[in-house]
C-alpha cells in the first residue's frame, strides 16, 4: 500500500481525491503570469487533494500526512501569482476552501476561517455591522482569506492603511503546526510574521482576527491625461491630499488603459494615461475640483454615468493589482511583469522607464501608504523576449534606484529580496520538524547560509521532474 493509499484509509470521510483532472486544477495557482515560472513548474502535480472542513479535520490531515511522511501544501482559490500554493515534490495539496465558516463578528472585528471568499466576508460584514475589511486584493470575489493572508502583501485600501504586515492590520492568526502531535497557536503581535506572507511554511491557519473599517459607498473615478508626468503627478498629488477619504489610487500608462481595459474603452482616448480613484462620497466633488485644475479630464464617474453606459463594467479594482497584469495577458500572451517601488518621490524615474523602455515597459503604479508617507508601488507591464533579457532588464531598473521584488522566483528569498532568514528558520524547524510544510519555497531550509542573489534561479532539488 502507498502512503497516499494509506493516508486515504485514515482520513475516514474527509474529502479526499486523486482523480488527475481534478488534482491537476489543484496544483495550479497564476504561476503562468510568469513565462519563466510556466516553463518550470507547468508539470507540477499533487498526488492527491484533500478538502478538510473544519479545524479538528484539519490536526487529522496534518498527523496522517507527519507520520506517513507525505509533503503538505495549502491552498485557498490558487490566486497568487508566484507558485506559492503549487505542490512542487508531489504529497497533497490541503484545499482549505470548504473550511469556511465567520466566526463572529462585532464593532470593528471579524474572526473568520481561512477558507471564506474575501467577497462574502466584506459583504458579512457589512451586513451585519456596516463595515469592510481595511483592504482586499483585486480578486476579491475569487480570493479567500487565508490565503491573501498567507501569500499577499498589500492591496485595494493600502493607499489608507498600508500594507497587511503593518502592526494593526491583522489581529491576531491560529495555525496549526505540522508535528506528530500537531498543536494549535495563537499568534499576536510580532509574532504575527511568523504566518503572514510566509506561503504556509510554517503552519496552517485555522482562524484569523481581522480590525474593520467604516464602508462607505466607494465611487469610482478615472481620469484621463495626455501626458504621462502629469498622469502620476496628479495621482500623488490626490493620494497625499489628506482631506481626501481615498480606497485606491493608481496610475496606468498608455495605451495600457484603451488597449486593456476593453469595457471601458468607450470612455478613453486611445493615447491617454489614466489614473484611476476610489473615493468616498463626501471627497469626490472636492477631488472632481482639484483635478479640474490640471490638465487631465474626468472620463468617468461612477455616480453620474447612466446605469445603461454602467452595465458590464468591471468593478474599478479589476483595472488595478496583478489585474492589470491579467487583463494585457487577455489580449496579449507575450506580456508579463515585474514588480517594484520607486525612491520616495520620485517621479522622475517612473518617467525615466517611460521614455527609456518605449513598447518594453508599460508603468503600472499603486499609491499605497507605509511610515506615515504616500510610495510609489509598481507592477510594470513588460514584453517578454526572453530570459537574459528579463533579468538584464530587472538590472537596469534597479540602476535607475528601483526596487525589484522578482514575480519570477518560487521561494520566499528570491521574491522578497532576502537573505535565508534564520529566526523563519528556527520556526519552521520547531513547528514543522520534518520540513513537510510546502517544500522548495524556502531556500534557507536547505542552505541556512544563503545570501540572496538578484542574478541567481535557485533550483529546488526535490522539484518534479517533468516525465519523458
Amino acid at each position: 500500500m502507498t502512503p497516499i493509499e494509506n493516508l486515504a484509509q485514515r482520513l475516514g470521510d474527509i474529502p479526499f481525491t486523486t482523480m488527475e483532472k481534478a488534482v491537476r486544477a489543484k496544483s495550479r495557482d497564476f504561476f503562468w503570469y510568469s513565462p519563466l515560472l510556466k516553463e518550470r513548474l507547468d508539470h507540477i502535480i499533487a498526488d492527491a487533494v484533500v478538502s478538510p472542513r473544519d479545524e479538528a479535520e484539519v490536526l487529522q490531515v496534518l498527523t496522517a500526512c507527519y507520520d506517513l511522511d507525505i509533503p503538505v501544501t495549502a491552498r485557498g482559490a490558487g490566486t497568487g501569482n508566484y507558485g506559492q500554493a503549487m505542490p512542487l515534490a508531489g504529497g497533497i495539496v490541503l484545499d482549505l476552501a470548504r473550511f469556511n465558516q465567520i466566526k463572529s463578528i462585532r464593532d470593528g472585528v471579524v474572526v473568520t476561517e481561512p477558507g471564506v471568499v474575501i467577497g462574502d466576508l466584506d459583504e458579512a460584514c457589512k451586513d451585519a455591522v456596516g463595515q469592510e475589511l481595511r483592504m482586499h486584493p483585486s480578486t476579491r470575489e475569487t480570493a479567500t482569506i487565508g490565503g491573501f493572508i498567507a501569500g499577499g502583501s498589500a492591496g485595494v485600501g493600502s493607499i489608507t492603511w498600508g500594507a497587511l504586515a503593518v502592526p494593526g492590520n491583522i489581529l491576531r492568526i491560529r495555525m496549526a503546526t505540522m508535528e506528530a502531535e500537531p498543536r494549535l497557536v495563537d499568534l499576536t503581535g510580532p509574532d504575527i510574521l511568523k504566518a503572514h506572507h510566509v506561503y504556509g511554511l510554517t503552519g496552517i491557519i485555522t482562524e484569523i482576527e481581522l480590525p474593520l473599517a467604516p464602508a462607505p459607498d466607494w465611487i469610482e473615478m478615472l481620469v484621463g491625461f495626455d501626458d504621462w508626468k502629469a498622469c502620476i503627478e496628479t495621482g500623488y498629488k490626490i493620494a497625499r491630499n489628506d482631506g481626501f477619504w481615498l480606497k485606491e489610487v493608481g496610475a496606468v500608462q498608455a495605451p495600457a488603459p484603451y488597449r486593456y481595459f476593453r469595457r471601458h474603452q468607450k470612455f478613453l482616448r486611445e493615447t491617454e494615461n489614466v489614473v484611476c480613484v476610489l473615493v468616498a462620497p463626501n471627497s469626490v466633488d472636492a477631488l472632481a475640483d482639484m483635478v479640474s485644475q490640471d490638465t487631465g479630464r474626468i472620463v468617468y464617474r461612477s455616480d453620474q454615468t447612466a446605469a445603461e453606459d454602467k452595465k458590464g463594467l468591471p468593478h474599478l479594482h479589476h483595472l488595478l493589482w496583478n489585474h492589470t497584469t491579467l487583463r494585457a495577458l487577455k489580449t496579449d500572451s507575450e506580456m508579463t511583469y515585474l514588480q517594484m517601488s520607486f525612491p520616495e518621490d520620485d517621479v522622475a524615474a517612473c518617467v525615466a522607464i517611460a521614455e527609456r523602455f518605449p513598447g518594453e515597459v508599460i508603468n503600472h503604479v499603486e499609491y499605497t501608504r507605509g511610515m506615515g508617507k504616500i510610495r510609489m508601488s509598481s507592477l510594470p507591464l513588460v514584453r517578454f523576449t526572453d530570459e537574459a533579457r528579463l533579468r538584464e532588464l530587472m538590472s537596469e531598473l534597479e540602476n535607475l534606484g528601483c526596487e525589484i521584488w522578482n514575480p519570477h522566483a518560487y521561494t520566499w528569498e528570491e521574491g522578497n529580496r532576502s537573505d535565508a532568514d534564520a529566526g523563519l528558520i528556527a520556526m519552521k524547524r520547531e513547528f514543522d520538524p520534518k520540513g513537510l510544510l510546502n517544500p522548495g519555497k524556502m531556500i534557507g531550509w536547505d542552505d541556512p547560509s544563503y545570501v540572496y542573489d538578484p542574478k541567481g534561479e535557485h533550483v529546488f532539488a526535490g522539484l518534479q521532474k517533468v516525465d519523458p
